[in-house]
């Protein structure tokens, strides 16, 4: 009997230490198998509480509000081949030219032009002495038919003291130089208007080649472009191409292009009133509007901040995945080392929340009408309704979280599929199908 106790004695000790080196000896592989939906490889941020400021931000480019757009002059050419230019960015003076085309085609037409004026000048000349001629040889037939009238009438006053005959003849002869005086009378009046006539088309054709000879230098002078204001030359692209395609960049004009009539070839902008001109996204146009104030920055200037507001807002272009509307700011405290075409950042604060909670946008998903994180339980992330207050580009302002709670910057669903796990279906749909089961 005392054997048997002390043999169970001995072996309970022994049976003690075998289990606890078995259970030594599986820990290792405990510690290797995680929990399924353990996503420690993703990453994570937490919900923070303080200030949020929403802002807009674009890219723009510079230029003057007021410029003045030098174009091509309208002088019934089809092109216009341009001969000098000034080089882009030049500074230059009121009154200074800035393009010059080729005045070939015009010089010779106001030489044509002052030919025919000097021979339209003679012409008219010629034709007021002619026409004086034959009016003073009209007033001397007149003189001497009212001179043979006179002398007609002294023979009739003989005609009681002559023949029935005789007198007969000098009352015709009477009458004779009547009708020729009245006749010639006549004619000098048809002589004068005809000679007038003549005249006044002479006259027409002077004036025509006048006006000729007055449109070709017009033209020759009007083919100098000069500016009115003192700036910086910014010379614009070249659209006269035969041939164009989508991304294509436009040359700029150059010495020895062709210009069509009405192009813009250079532009000086008023250094006075600066303004830039922005394409920013559809999206954010609701949170614009005119008069908002705007921080500038130009990016050849690091280190310089201006300050601006919104001016006007255009309408909208673009496809329809990617709509962009028009939006200028003008520039309140300009600088002399501002330059035409310089790009410039700009960014509109919108809207401040105070005290408000917050999480990076990509950490927010939206499906079927439901706004949801995935927020941090236990050793994994579930999905949790959120109540979305207001959203920029990187920052999204909710209700329905705790501040200091972890949230998934990446669906759960997309990593198991990275591992080789089972697709749930797109992101978002495991979770939503998680949210419709609780």
């Amino acid at each position: 009997m005392k054997r048997k106790t002390r043999s169970i004695m001995i072996a309970a000790p022994l049976l003690a230490g075998l289990a606890a080196w078995t259970a030594m000896g599986d820990l290792p592989a405990r510690k290797a198998a995680p929990p399924p939906q353990q996503n420690f490889d993703l990453p994570i941020t937490t919900v923070k509480r303080g200030e949020v400021q929403f802002t807009v931000s674009a890219r723009g480019e510079l230029q003057g509000s007021n410029s003045e757009m030098l174009v091509a002059p309208m002088t019934g050419a089809r092109e216009l081949i341009i001969t000098y230019l000034r080089s882009p960015g030049e500074l230059i003076e009121a009154g200074d030219e800035i393009v010059k085309f080729d005045t070939t085609d015009q010089e010779f037409s106001l030489a044509e032009a002052e030919a025919d004026l000097a021979e339209a000048g003679q012409q008219v000349l010629q034709a007021e002495a002619d026409s004086a001629a034959r009016e003073e040889e009209a007033r001397a037939s007149l003189v001497q038919a009212r001179s043979d009238l006179v002398i007609a009438e002294l023979e009739a006053r003989k005609n009681p003291l002559l023949a029935a005959i005789v007198a007969r003849q000098n009352t015709l002869a009477v009458e004779a130089a009547r009708d020729r005086l009245r006749q010639l009378e006549q004619d000098l009046s048809n002589r004068k208007a005809t000679s007038q006539a003549g005249i006044l088309i002479q006259q027409a054709a002077r004036n025509k080649a006048q006006v000729k000879a007055e449109t070709a230098r017009k033209n020759i002078n009007a083919m100098t472009l000069k500016a009115k204001s003192r700036g910086y030359v910014n010379v614009q692209q070249n659209t006269n191409s035969n041939f164009m395609f989508w991304g294509m960049q436009l040359p700029y004009f150059k010495t020895g292009d062709t210009a069509r009539a009405g192009m813009g070839v250079a532009q000086i902008p008023d250094l006075q009133s600066w303004e830039i001109r922005a394409q920013i996204a559809e999206l954010d146009r609701g949170h614009l509007a005119p008069g908002q104030p705007a921080a500038l920055q130009v990016i050849a200037l690091p280190g310089r901040a201006f300050k601006g507001k919104i001016k006007n807002i255009g309408g909208t272009n673009g496809p329809p995945w990617e709509r962009k509307f028009e939006c200028v700011f003008s520039l309140d405290d300009p600088i002399p080392e501002l330059r035409p075409g310089m790009s410039a950042r700009i960014t509109v604060t919108t809207l401040v929340l105070k005290d408000a909670l917050w999480i990076p946008s990509q950490a927010l998903y939206e499906s079927d009408g439901r706004t949801f994180v995935y927020l941090q339980s236990g050793r994994s992330f579930t999905p949790a309704d959120v109540k979305l207050v207001r959203r920029s580009e990187s920052q999204v302002v909710l209700e329905g979280l705790r501040e200091g709670q972890v949230v998934a910057m990446a669906s759960p669903d997309q990593s198991s599929r990275k591992k080789g796990g089972a697709p749930a279906g797109g992101e978002g749909r495991g979770a939503l199908k998680a949210l419709k089961g609780s």
